[in-house]
């Protein structure tokens, strides 16, 4: 059990607590940490994807069960944010959103890949892999649904959410991913001498994201809605994870995926949660400090949920 601890998770997160310290103490400056997640975020990790999609066996890998676990469980976590926050802590309803937003979209990529990885080896992330394919247009999908349902704003939220999805499809990560289908599904190989470019673009992805995701929380500051971030924190790292497990085990899920499932789950709330709340300009506070309290507090559960999985 400790062993889990030291092996896994601790590694992973002294390189997000290094990016901390290094920008905390000025050695690296704000600019130097967004220069450094714009080349993870919109190079390094979509040249991962690519080649990660490019190669998978997709008939393996997107296993109906896993894609029902683990988006059926992360709709009722959306669900349960939006009602705690409205029948706990009276919030209105578009603030209920955007704490919903921040239970559904968990930090799949910065973090679930990286301690998967170590935890179970590489080839055991194609269910990582199928969980990421979908995670940003599921998501997005959701939360702008019913936030303009909320807002009721006619015809002017059409044009919002269609140019938020436009924009959400030229996102890197997304491009990567569509690429990589691309040539999965045409059999298409790239030459050797790209293949092996790619190889070691993708060696500095996650330690260089796990950097600058380390520089990006010294921006986070936790203040005040301390009860509401704490419900967040409990929806994402507990509620979102059991709800896996429990569909997971129902449906027989393959051990692989289901441990795949049931960690992605288990993540802290991603960035995009703080991205989705300044879009509309609600509960942006809730959003932040959310994101870098159960980044910290994942140490433990990540822990927790490794030893149950064994």
């Amino acid at each position: 059990m400790l062993q889990s601890l030291i092996d896994v998770i601790l590694p992973v997160f002294l390189v997000i607590g290094a990016g901390f310290t290094a920008t905390r103490s000025g050695f690296f400056t704000f600019g130097h940490i967004d220069g450094l997640m714009r080349f993870t975020q919109n190079f390094a990790i979509p040249c991962l994807l690519f080649r990660a999609i490019a190669t998978l066996d997709l008939g393996a890998s997107f296993d109906p069960r896993l894609l029902a676990s683990f988006y059926s469980a992360a709709a009722l976590s959306f669900v349960a944010g939006m009602a705690g926050a409205r029948l706990i802590f009276a919030r209105d309803w578009e603030d209920c959103v955007a704490i919903g937003f921040c239970c559904l979209f968990s930090n799949s990529v910065l973090l679930g890949l990286p301690i998967t990885e170590r935890a179970y080896g590489t080839d055991n992330l194609t269910g990582n892999y199928a969980i990421i394919a979908f995670h940003s247009p599921f998501c997005y999908g959701i939360g702008i649904t019913v936030m303009e349902i909320v807002r009721n704003r006619g015809n002017g939220g059409l044009r919002l959410a269609r140019s938020v999805l436009t924009a959400m499809f030229r996102n890197a990560l997304i491009l990567g991913i569509g690429l990589g289908f691309v040539f999965n599904f045409t059999g298409l190989a790239l030459p050797g001498v790209l293949d092996d470019a790619l190889s070691l673009i993708t060696r500095a992805a996650l330690p260089g994201a796990l950097f600058a995701l380390g520089g990006v929380l010294v921006q986070y500051r936790p203040e005040g809605d301390l009860r509401t971030i704490g419900y967040v924190c409990a929806v994402s790292l507990l509620l979102h994870p059991s709800l896996v497990w429990l569909f997971g085990t129902a449906s027989k899920l393959p051990q692989d995926l289901f441990r795949s499932g049931v960690l992605n789950a288990a993540m802290a709330p991603g960035f995009n949660a703080y991205i989705f709340a300044s879009m509309y300009g609600r509960a942006k506070r809730v959003a932040a400090s959310s994101v870098l309290l159960a980044t910290g507090g994942s140490i433990l559960t990540v822990w927790l949920w490794l030893t149950l999985l064994g």
